[in-house]
């Protein structure tokens, strides 16, 4: 392999030349660094990546760290994360903890042993301890969900708001028994999600029914269970607010295997938006989150924490939409014959 020196000689000009170059210092006359990139290209020179990172304690990863990579809307929030992270030199390396917090852990330690140069993480719950890092000087931004008493940079959806438009849209609908199935106790999202259901119950002048609530996993098995459990009640709901989008899709499964129909017997809204929500029949009004911008978000502000490591915190909160589709327009049950779907 070409080494800095024959780069040098090929060059024509010094080693702290060629290394001024490679490590993007402005500090070089124009014509000799285009010499310095001519010649490492003729000779195939690849900076030995180790030893840099030796010298400048840090490496040129940055680890996202999620709680469901099976979910979509990771998909497009990690996919802003690359784009900043490819434009501004870094490369991104992917951790899925499951909603685990042991495995979450060990991702953290790794995070501390291989040096990487900054973290962005969805943390599995309120107990995630993020102190080793902020100790250790390792740049942390928390995505979609809030750590209370932290002074770390956090980029977050207006969840209250837009659970609130949901649930405000389903009583303009005319539903009158509307569920909630949230996510798991004391995680960030699930709580704030089912507040705004309870404020916009309670502008609504319905009572807040604790027997119409179910806490599952945020996955679409919990959602098809946790629908059914409420399919079990006597009156059963006449509608649903799902908190997220895999709970969204379990719920509706569980409906379409009972023969109800949607959206005449129970009307239903999800949180986040899927590729597909308006191809399945019915279409799925769902909440929508700007997915990839809070991704890129999220890498902007840690490559500003990189390059200023002691800036106050800062935390960006981003707006929801309600997407109004098929599921929850009510519409008049069919006059015979048992429920369609």
């Amino acid at each position: 392999m070409a080494t800095i020196y024959d780069v040098a000689r090929r060059a024509g000009v010094s080693p702290a030349t060629v290394s001024r170059v490679v490590n993007g210092h402005a500090n070089v006359d124009p014509t000799l660094a285009e010499r310095v990139r001519c010649a490492m290209n003729e000779l195939d020179y690849r900076p030995n990546a180790v030893a840099r990172n030796l010298r400048r304690s840090r490496t040129t990863l940055l680890a996202v760290v999620i709680s469901d990579i099976g979910n979509p809307f990771f998909t497009a929030l990690v996919r802003g994360v690359e784009d900043v992270a490819q434009q501004t030199g870094y490369s991104v390396v992917l951790c899925n903890t499951d909603e685990d917090p042991a495995k979450e852990a060990r991702y953290l330690n790794a995070v501390l042993a291989e040096q990487v140069a900054g973290v962005i993480i969805s943390p599995s719950g309120p107990t995630t301890d993020l102190e080793r890092l902020t100790t250790a000087r390792v740049p942390v931004v928390v995505i979609d969900r809030q750590l209370h008493g932290s002074r770390i940079d956090t980029v977050l959806v207006d969840n209250e708001h837009g659970a609130q438009l949901a649930t405000e849209h389903l009583v303009e609908s005319g539903y009158r028994r509307i569920a909630c199935i949230t996510g798991r106790w004391g995680v960030y999202t699930a709580c704030s999600r089912l507040n705004g259901y309870r404020r916009a119950l309670a502008a609504a002048g319905q009572p807040y029914q604790a027997e119409l609530v179910r806490h599952a996993d945020f996955r679409a098995d919990g959602g098809y269970q946790a629908m059914a459990d409420l399919l079990r009640l006597d009156p059963r709901p006449d509608a649903l607010f799902a908190a997220n989008n895999l709970m969204t899709v379990g719920a509706v499964e569980c409906l379409v295997d009972q023969g109800i129909d949607v959206p005449s017997a129970v009307g239903v809204v999800g949180f986040d938006d899927l590729p597909w929500a308006h191809l399945v029949r019915p279409a799925l009004t769902t909440v929508s989150q700007p997915t990839y911008q809070l991704g890129e978000t999220a890498a902007r502000l840690l490559t500003e924490r990189i390059a200023d490591p002691d800036r106050a915190a800062t935390t960006v909160t981003l707006p929801t939409k309600l997407q109004v589709r098929e599921s929850s327009i009510r519409r008049p049950a069919p006059a015979a014959g048992p429920d369609r779907v």
